[in-house]
């Protein structure tokens, strides 16, 4: 398993990352017992970078389970803190008093140490940050005192969508170590300035999204049908249409399999080719995802016009965090200056 040093911890972490959000069962519903031998799996081969969220269900606890079950090393854990504003903050730009109150941060990070069953975490970032923040307040308060009371090693914040730029003049601050955003070869925007930025300021980059929901990996047809409570259905089909979907996931296949062994590997190794990016997350909830992951993590990385090719030829940016697909209009807030 290829690592990576974690800027200002000093850790060196799995370049791909065990993402736990499915925990939460929003890709369909699995038993607590398939998610801890899919998290020991992972583990077992040299995984040892783990993200979850308080936002995330029950992932935390679960988490904190298969961990206490564990007895290799201790794994890198990065969660989130849980913002208060519901679907808006995840869609639009809301004022920070109304996500994260005074004692939020606070508190959101006290709940998830108890299920997390830990002293520490060693990453937590805000689950939602939008740049009318600025980088003091409230919340960079707390996020100071929880590193400094040793609850908390290092700290970061999450891009709410696909516009990565919006963290530049965050990380420019110095205030943070670490920033997760989306990264993959339909969306690569991050890698041409935030990433970059990064490196510059040595703060770490965690990359989400990377097989865009698992459409990267080819899964998806006309006929596919999801789950109530898989929330996938609002990302295929409310975002766009799902055929333009499938004609851009199709244009990728003449790259397979002479340059990668599956789409999903080629997503996998184009999300990871940038040296800045620390880690890179894919879900790994059941343990075949995380045999797949693993296997293309390890195949040799693409060649350099291939990563061009994919990096500036097939783009297709899509805004999947729309107000349509988290937020009613009736719970935007009004423009306040006393809120804002």
């Amino acid at each position: 398993m290829h690592t990576a040093l974690f800027p200002r911890t000093g850790d060196r972490v799995s370049r791909l990352g065990f993402g736990a959000m499915g925990f939460a069962g929003w890709f369909g519903a699995q038993s607590e017992a398939d998610h801890i031998r899919a998290l020991h799996y992972a583990l077992d081969r040299g995984i040892n970078f783990i993200d979850t969220a308080r936002a995330y269900g029950e992932s935390e606890m679960i988490l904190g389970r298969g961990l206490k079950q564990w007895r290799g090393p201790k794994p890198f854990v990065a969660t989130k803190v849980e913002g208060l504003a519901g679907g808006p903050q995840w869609s639009t730009s809301v004022p920070v008093a109304l996500s994260l109150p005074k004692g939020q941060v606070t508190a959101s990070c006290e709940a998830s140490l108890r299920a997390l069953g830990t002293d520490a975490i060693d990453l937590l970032q805000l689950h939602a940050y939008w740049p009318g923040w600025g980088h003091e307040g409230d919340w960079m308060d707390e996020l100071r005192a929880l590193k400094a009371a040793g609850k908390v090693r290092a700290i970061g914040i999450s891009v709410p969508d696909h516009r990565s730029d919006m963290a530049l003049p965050l990380v420019m601050s110095g205030t943070i170590d670490a920033v997760q955003t989306v990264i993959n070869i339909f969306d690569p925007q991050a890698l041409e300035n935030l990433v970059p930025c990064c490196q510059q300021h040595g703060v770490g980059v965690i990359a989400r999204c990377i097989l865009d929901e698992g459409g990267l990996t080819g899964f998806l047809t006309l006929d596919t049908e999801f789950d109530s409570g898989d929330f996938r259905k609002g990302y295929f089909d409310d975002t766009v249409p799902r055929a333009v979907y499938l004609a851009k996931v199709d244009a990728l296949k003449q790259y397979v399999p002479q340059q990668a062994s599956s789409l999903a590997a080629l997503a996998l190794k184009f999300a990871l080719h940038h040296p800045g990016v620390t880690v890179g997350l894919s879900s790994m909830h059941e343990q075949r995802y995380a045999m797949m992951n693993i296997a293309a993590a390890a195949e040799p990385p693409l060649r350099p016009e291939i990563y061009k090719a994919l990096m500036f030829k097939h783009r297709f940016i899509k805004a999947f965090m729309d107000v349509r697909n988290f937020a009613d209009l009736d719970t935007i807030p009004e423009p306040d200056a006393t809120t804002a």
